[in-house]
């Protein structure tokens, strides 16, 4: 079960389905239609795997607790940066290092162990849509690694020893960034406006 937009949706179910032609493939963009997937049973009584990648769909835990395997996030931003809009975050706080982070989905938004991350410099005075269109060739470079593996087996995947380490954002902050005070410096606004818009 694929979880992640209307663009990716198809080119990773012809990624996965290249290496394993078997593979049953399903793509959800809504949490409606991922439970509508989970209420119907695997074909041929075979385990189901949930991929969600660059999503802003909360899992309930009842969807996870009810597979058999483990169900892995791409998320758009180191173990440094959990929650959402990441980069937004770390362009504002002056981040040296981005990144982008593959874990184990748990009922805590991005809390679960961590099985694969990779790192870059943070661009200077990058923006918050360039940095999210650079940690995103990085998630697609990761998908494209763990594919094969996630494609033909059941066996959960390797836990590396990094731990997640940021205070988790929410959209609430990040709108709540968005706003601008009257008592606000020059540089605080171009600030605000590079990491938020």
């Amino acid at each position: 079960m694929l979880l992640t937009g209307e663009v990716e949706g198809p080119h990773f179910r012809a990624i996965l389905q290249s290496v394993n032609r078997s593979l049953i493939v399903h793509h959800a963009e809504t949490l409606g239609a991922l439970a509508a997937i989970c209420g119907v049973p695997p074909q041929g009584g075979g385990l189901r795997r949930l991929v969600a990648f660059s999503t802003g769909v909360v899992v309930p835990a009842a969807i996870l607790e009810g597979l058999r395997t483990p169900a892995y996030n791409f998320h758009p931003g180191p173990p440094t940066y959990p929650g959402s809009h990441a980069a937004s975050f770390a362009v504002y706080e002056g981040a040296e290092r981005f990144g982008a982070t593959v874990h184990e989905m748990t009922a805590k938004v991005d809390s679960g162990p961590i099985v694969a991350v990779e790192w870059f410099a943070m661009p200077a005075n990058v923006r918050f849509m360039d940095l999210e269109l650079a940690t995103y060739k990085v998630l697609l470079k990761l998908f494209a690694e763990l594919a094969p593996t996630l494609a033909t087996s059941d066996a959960p995947l390797p836990r590396i020893d990094v731990k997640w380490s940021g205070r988790r954002r929410t959209k609430a902050e990040f709108e709540k960034m968005k706003v601008l005070e009257a008592d606000m410096d020059e540089a605080e606004i171009r600030l605000r406006y590079r990491a938020f818009g």
